[in-house]
């Protein structure tokens, strides 16, 4: 059982109202603290999806007092271990423990917290990139998955891609642009190295590894998709990211790669296959990444703004949905290797 210790600080004098909003939650343990005449601090172990609503209904009550603070920490472990928590039974508990039985999985607060470093453009993120894209064409060119496969490793595009998937689900627009700037940045940064790569040494099209992503085929597309799952997954529930970076830069990095050396090179037509390839993969893991989202229930903190974000994810999944079908019927009509594998 995944746990979280919440901690929530308030004015003093509403200790009260604090404690009547917490009624009925299936908390483990709770500790108080009165940190001076102003400020109440409680401390609640809580298994974690309990916190989602929890922590939306203190900010709609306590969000216009001054001293209102609430710090989320995950649990590594507790001594001695928890039993499972029996709710107490309130009016309309079965309808809402039904959903957080349904969600399994971190708060919004705290995937958003998660995401949003992610989504930041620092020089880390530049050099990762350039060191991914080193890495990835030097595997292409010696024809080896192993040194392919170290390059994924060290590739960051998770993270902006979940944060854009993540964005367009809560209509935060500026998530969104600030996941593109930086997606768009790192595509920029492989994309131009690996044309100039192109430009100065000679390139085989015929390599396995280049060939192999000059010729999409639906089992790229069924790949994809699975991999905008897997990250989306990844910061819902925890799975080791590092782990599933992996599914992500393999749709995203080879290809690209591969397309920036084949335009150096001049070599138009296999490049042309790259990029769809690219252009696929795009739409796939971000097309999954907002379903995974909305399927999981994560929605925006404030009811008022449940149908701008509704009407977003509706919109988003409508767009990569129908490019989708158009690469795939342009994939299919230009004939190239439609074969499943």
């Amino acid at each position: 059982m995944a746990l979280r210790l919440m901690q929530v600080v308030i004015p003093t004098p509403r200790k009260n109202e604090l404690y009547s909003l917490i009624r009925g939650e299936s908390l483990i343990e709770s500790w108080d603290q009165i940190i001076d005449e102003k400020r109440y601090k409680l401390s609640m172990l809580l298994p974690v999806e309990e916190s989602e609503q929890l922590i939306s209904r203190l900010e709609r009550h306590f969000s216009d007092t001054g001293t209102f603070r609430i710090v989320l920490y995950p649990v590594e472990a507790t001594i001695p271990r928890p039993d499972e928590p029996e709710p107490e039974e309130a009016p309309g508990s079965t309808t809402a423990n039904a959903e957080k039985a349904k969600q399994g999985r971190i708060s919004r607060e705290e995937l958003y917290h998660d995401l949003v470093d992610s989504t930041r453009l620092t020089w880390v993120f530049v050099v990762l990139m350039l060191a991914s894209t080193i890495v990835a064409a030097t595997g292409i060119l010696r024809n080896s998955e192993a040194i392919i496969i170290g390059s994924m490793v060290i590739a960051p595009l998770l993270g902006p891609n979940v944060a854009l998937s993540l964005a367009t689900t809560l209509a935060d627009f500026r998530l969104a642009q600030n996941a593109l700037r930086v997606t768009v940045t790192g595509i920029g940064i492989s994309l131009v190295f690996s044309v100039i790569l192109g430009m100065i040494i000679e390139i085989d099209p015929d390599i396995q590894q280049i060939a192999s992503r000059t010729q999409p085929n639906p089992g790229d597309i069924v790949l994809s998709l699975a991999s905008g799952i897997a990250g989306a997954l990844a910061f819902t529930t925890g799975v080791a990211s590092a782990l599933v970076g992996v599914m992500v830069a393999v749709a995203l990095l080879p290809p690209l790669v591969v397309f920036g050396m084949l335009t150096g090179a001049g070599l138009w037509e296999p490049a042309t296959g790259a990029l769809l390839l690219l252009f696929i993969n795009i739409i796939c893991i971000n097309l999954a990444g907002v379903i995974t989202f909305v399927v999981q229930g994560i929605k925006p903190a404030h009811w008022h703004e449940e149908g701008k974000a509704r009407n977003a994810s509706k919109i988003a999944i409508t767009i990569w949905a129908v490019l989708l079908l158009v690469l795939t019927f342009f994939l299919y009509y230009s004939h190239i290797n439609f074969d499943f594998l």
